[in-house]
């Protein structure tokens, strides 16, 4: 994809403050809309979309912008709405004569005029405007700066009761994504989308100059899927850099040396900076003050100002700045919990390395923090002579959990194996090499080694049953389920009973996953509860996963028992925790649930979107959830009608043997791709042999699924039965819902698949609702009750609404496949799908002549006469 230059962003994300203007301007009594907002904030593209508004409700429009050079001549910012020739000393003259401009002879003309920076504007201007207001003749718009006293203009111009106010202020991270799309055509990666809010504050000015640089540098690149910026890679523009610029400029000399405190140290204590500073500088918007209990800070007003400062610093000014304020920190006693890592930092960034003890400090309070970037710079800078189990052992988890080098953290984390002493540091070792193992190597069950090694070594009751817990964890997730539930009977609920952390969170996010995946889905959900509470909960950890894996699982949880909504809420809540996070394994594992959920509930380009994140984040080794994210985007795409991308997700899956966590699952980009082809006999057959396999392996969820869509394309009778059978298994009301969607299917009962369109519509799994409100509308129609068809395509248009693009067989229209047979409606839409005769014939195992009669029948029947009108026919929807 090239790169974009957005000269002109459309309006996004701020859907409610021009409905806010709509109504406002509606009212008879309205003369003015302000729209008052800090600078950057949009106010003048906001205002100029109401102008636009007015325009489509027969107002005329009209513009003048206030300068400060036309605020030094009598009537400048508006000079050229006064007619030629009108005596400017003749107040009332010039009045009369630009009413009669504006209005027209009998005032029959409706006139609006946007007057941006309205402080600016000229007291001569601000008179004039507010007499053709008090006399009906315009209504004015306008931009009005806050944070600076109100001007004369202001006072006279948006008084009185007929001025409305929208305040605008900076956009949320959801105005931004939308923002980001409008401009970009697709959207943005969640992380990306954060580091853009972060790095902008909201500001749409510096936002637009963000990524226009990011575009330029080609830092912010497109998949054709999803945007994402490198890692740590933001550029600013020639103008955004002037625009900060001439922001710090308002510091004087101490001021500065504040500033540049704070970029590289920033939050400082306030008794560590000038006397007298702060106040101007908070005063002057530079700087913010934070009361946190008995303690005050100071940060910089924006995060754009500390890169814009770094930038400029000089090597050895910046190496005095660190190392003085290091000395502060150290006068005081250093007694604060985060002081270690600060001095850290600040000593190695300011002469290249720190006392070696500090620095594995430092990493550990990092690690807490899940700031694994910093982890790895801090332990990357140990002395190799200076490494300790802990180091190796910090450093070799972070990499993992970075996805970076795997090669260096098997080393670190086998030389951590080496030096650990007793059972407990065996123990963390062991665990460490199992995480790595299972999401790295070809067949995760190597990550079963290192458990099998240490029997020899670890034999006492904890140290045997915690090898037993890892082994458990490892068998349930490599195809094994039935076995490793069985080894993790006896794992506590509350982490802080366990004997060691670290196993308990590798092994509780097994147990959530693994019950789910057997169907003991109320299980699940109580496990995932507890575990993810519990889990918020620890803040000592040194290895493992983040709690927003928990959250991740539990995610699916809710998902797999019918929960839908719930899923997608848990979703959001692991992206909220990993905000503030460099967690990317944590990033994955939520983009990963939040797919799955999507796909559940049948918003299939939502499904998409997140598993394009996981593939654009997901680095070659991490492919536990590699390999079901190209499936994913294969099976979206194909059901969006985007057979291309389809195809070349398929084509672009790497051979690996390494079993993914939905093995059988892997099989929707094919299958799907295949019935949107037409293929649905090959796409059935695909869908049969892979739910074989998960029925053998016991992974009830998958099996339901395949079958599910065995049965959406054409193959319900035989499937009704089993998954009547797998209902029995599950609990929760997907499962029984999904079960029913069979059954009806079979019948081609109306009356049963209006009934289950509704039972799935309650879980929201609204694609299912969607094709079993569309069969039931065929089936009405089929029998002559028109009225109950069309309420259920009237109900089935709704729930298809929610399901953006989606292109299924059994959302093909109502009224054109009622008169139908099962074979002509197969072979119509094969037809339709773009198949030859001869191609139907041998995928049917039917005679060309046969495949030709069923088509002319259906030709007859439906009206048509092409096959480009047989298309036509089944996909529009009444």
């Amino acid at each position: 994809m090239g790169v974009p230059v957005v000269e002109r962003w459309r309006l996004a994300g701020r859907a409610g403050e021009l409905e806010v203007f709509g109504r406002v301007w509606g009212e008879r009594g309205c003369r003015v809309v302000v729209v008052a907002g800090a600078a950057g904030v949009g106010k003048t593209r906001l205002a100029e979309e109401c102008l636009a508004q007015a325009a489509e409700h027969g107002w005329k429009g009209a513009r003048a912008t206030a300068t400060p050079v036309a605020a030094a001549v009598p009537l400048g910012a508006i000079a050229h709405l006064i007619p030629p020739g009108v005596d400017l000393a003749d107040p009332a003259r010039v009045f009369a004569q630009v009413a009669r401009a504006l209005t027209g002879v009998n005032r029959q003309r409706k006139r609006a005029l946007l007057v941006d920076d309205l402080h600016l504007l000229d007291a001569s201007s601000a008179v004039l405007l507010r007499q053709l207001l008090d006399a009906g003749a315009l209504r004015l718009i306008t931009t009005v700066r806050t944070g600076e006293p109100p001007t004369d203009a202001v006072r006279a111009l948006t008084g009185g009761d007929g001025a409305h106010r929208i305040d605008l202020g900076p956009f949320s991270e959801g105005q931004l994504e939308q923002v980001l799309r409008a401009a970009l055509g697709r959207p943005a990666g969640r992380r990306t989308l954060h580091m853009l809010h972060t790095a902008s504050g909201g500001n749409a000015l510096y936002l637009r100059e963000l990524v226009q640089g990011a575009l330029t540098n080609k830092t912010l690149t497109c998949d054709g899927e999803i945007w994402e910026l490198a890692e740590e890679a933001l550029s600013a523009t020639p103008k955004l850099t002037e625009l900060i610029a001439a922001r710090l400029a308002a510091a004087d000399p101490a001021g500065r040396e504040v500033l540049e405190l704070l970029a590289l140290c920033e939050p400082l204590p306030l008794a560590d900076l000038a006397a007298t500073a702060p106040a101007r500088l908070e005063s002057a918007g530079l700087i913010r003050i934070h009361q946190d209990y008995q303690r005050t800070t100071a940060t910089l007003a924006h995060p754009l100002y500390g890169e814009a400062l770094r930038a400029g610093l000089p090597a050895l000014r910046r190496h005095r700045l660190l190392l003085d304020q290091a000395e502060r920190t150290r006068a005081r006693g250093a007694r604060r919990r985060e002081d270690a890592l600060h001095l850290a930092t600040w000593q190695l960034a300011a002469t290249g390395t720190a006392d070696p003890a500090l620095l594995v400090r430092a990493a550990t309070l990092a690690r807490h923090a899940q700031d694994f970037r910093q982890v790895a710079e801090l332990l990357g800078a140990l002395p190799k002579g200076e490494r300790t189990f802990t180091s190796c052992l910090l450093h070799g988890d972070t990499l993992v959990q970075l996805g970076q080098n795997p090669q260096l953290a098997d080393a670190l984390l086998a030389e951590a194996q080496t030096r650990a002493t007793g059972d407990t540091e065996k123990i963390t070792a062991v665990l460490a090499r199992v995480a790595h193992l299972w999401q790295t190597a070809d067949d995760p069950r190597k990550a079963l080694n290192p458990i099998i090694s240490s029997r020899r070594e670890i034999r006492d009751h904890t140290g045997s049953r915690l090898l037993r817990l890892l082994e458990g964890a490892v068998r349930a997730t490599s195809g094994d389920p039935a076995v490793g539930l069985a080894l993790l009977e006896d794992l506590e609920t509350d982490p802080r009973q366990a004997p060691h952390i670290g196993v308990w969170t590798l092994t509780s996010m097994a147990k959530v996953w693994c019950l789910g995946f057997a169907g003991r889905n109320s299980e699940a959900i109580a496990w995932g509860e507890q575990a993810a509470a519990g889990h918020m909960q620890i803040h000592n950890q040194e290895v493992g996963y983040p709690p927003s894996a928990h959250l991740a699982l539990l995610a699916l949880a809710y998902a797999e028992a019918g929960r839908l909504s719930l899923g997608r809420e848990t979703a959001e809540q692991s992206f909220t925790y990993l905000a503030a996070k460099d967690a990317p394994v944590g990033w994955i594992y939520t983009a990963f649930a939040r797919g799955r959920v999507e796909w559940l509930a049948g918003d299939i380009a939502a499904a998409r979107r997140w598993y394009a994140e996981v593939l654009d984040r997901a680095a070659q080794h991490y492919r536990r959830l590699f390999l079901p994210a190209y499936a994913g985007i294969a099976a979206s795409a194909a059901i969006l009608g985007d057979l291309k991308t389809a195809q070349e997700m398929l084509a672009k899956k790497p051979e690996i043997t390494s079993a993914s966590l939905y093995p059988e699952e892997e099989s929707l980009g094919q299958s799907w791709l295949l019935a949107a082809r037409g293929h649905l006999d090959k796409a059935r057959a695909v869908l049969r042999e892979e739910a074989q396999t998960a029925r053998e392996a016991g992974h009830v969820a998958s099996e339901m699924l395949l079958l599910t869509d065995i049965a959406r394309l054409g193959g319900a009778q035989h499937v009704s039965d089993r998954l009547s059978e797998l209902n029995a298994l599950c609990d929760g009301p997907f499962a029984p819902a999904r079960a029913h969607l069979a059954t009806a299917l079979t019948a081609d009962d109306p009356n049963q698949l209006c009934s289950v369109a509704s039972e799935l519509e309650a879980v929201g799994a609204d694609l299912l609702a969607a094709e079993a409100a569309t069969q039931a509308a065929t089936g009405y129609h089929r029998r002559g009750e028109s009225r109950r068809a069309t309420a259920c395509a009237n109900h089935a248009a709704r729930l298809t609404a929610c399901c953006e693009g989606a292109r299924t067989p059994l959302l093909a229209a109502p009224r054109a496949t009622a008169a139908l047979t099962r074979r002509e409606r197969e072979i119509a839409l094969l037809a339709a799908a773009g198949q030859s005769s001869k191609t139907i014939a041998d995928a049917l195992h039917l005679s060309v002549r046969t495949v030709d009669n069923h088509l002319q029948h259906a030709y007859t029947k439906l009206g048509v006469t092409t096959r480009t009108e047989l298309t036509t026919a089944l996909t529009t929807n009444p």
